[in-house]
């Protein structure tokens, strides 16, 4: 059993701790849940138009930044790469949606 002083300190710990009642209540709901909210979020940043789309694509960007951040230890080099380049293209995609550029 672990005491609050055997803890590891830091940064990574703390959003652990702090992703851990979001992470159990997404894990409990049905899966079909959690593909749907993706799929919404998507309709909206690519059928949308303006700060609307890049809204549901940078909630989309965050939720996929937070998934990364949490796995970022258990990634290989190429796991890691994939979702650098991911969240980039969708954080790119929300912006140029934004200013009116797609």
């Amino acid at each position: 059993m672990e005491t609050k002083d055997e803890r590891p300190g830091g940064l990574r710990a703390a959003i652990e701790r702090r992703s851990a009642a979001p992470v159990v209540f997404l894990h409990r709901l049905p899966r079909w849940v959690l593909l749907v909210a993706v799929f919404v979020l998507l309709v909206i940043g690519m059928a949308g138009t303006g700060w609307v789309a890049a809204a549901g694509l940078l909630v989309l960007a965050a939720a996929l930044g937070w998934f990364a951040y949490l796995n970022w230890p258990a990634l290989d080099g190429s796991g890691r790469l994939l979702r650098i380049v991911a969240l980039g293209v969708l954080t790119a995609f929300a912006l140029g949606r934004g200013i009116g550029r797609f």
